[in-house]
């Protein structure tokens, strides 16, 4: 099962660290940040590199959170693990679902190409692929798409790199519809 441990912002490769080093593979299969992969423009030119998706959140994959917890709590940084009132609980399959779709086992969201039309977004390929009902803003500045879903029991926006397969130009739309109505 999958659970969120909230940490101090900035803290979460530190945590994880400790989490590797200091509980026994017997109780947590694994912890991991999810990352997303960008595009940022350095010097003219455009490189791909990794960000948190979830700024201080660091997830767990246990099936013995109880004796996780004792491990958790002599971790400074450590803040909470997320759950409803005082119960910890895990995350829903369908949360995990989602997460194992975008960002697949090593949970890094790669690059999804579009395709933009006006306001219409097509994604060609990549983990966006039949999320585009998500997608709630595009920036085509910095290449980032903000997707709205609900996770951790609440909505959540998630901001992912993408890159450009086309985008079409006003004068290849003007001769398109010329091409179409001739």
């Amino acid at each position: 099962m999958w659970y969120v441990m909230q940490v101090r912002v900035g803290t979460e490769e530190r945590i994880a660290q400790q989490c590797n080093t200091r509980i026994p593979e017997s109780i947590l299969k694994r912890n991991f940040i999810p990352y997303s992969e960008a595009k940022f423009k350095f010097h003219g030119e455009w490189t791909t590199l990794k960000r948190r998706i979830f700024l201080g959140y660091v997830f767990l994959d246990t099936d013995h959170i109880e004796e996780v917890l004792k491990y958790l709590y002599k971790m400074p940084d450590m803040t909470k693990v997320l759950g409803v009132g005082n119960e910890i609980v895990p995350l829903t399959e369908e949360e995990v679902d989602f997460l194992l779709q975008l960002g697949g086992e090593e949970q890094i969201v790669r690059l999804s190409k579009l395709m933009l039309d006006g306001t219409k977004v097509t994604v060609l390929n990549g983990p966006l692929k039949g999320k585009e009902g998500l997608i709630k803003k595009i920036n085509k500045h910095k290449r980032r798409i903000t997707l709205e879903t609900d996770l951790f029991d609440r909505l959540q926006q998630i901001e992912v790199g993408f890159e450009f397969a086309v985008e079409r130009t006003e004068h290849e739309k003007k001769a398109e519809l010329t091409a179409q109505s001739a």
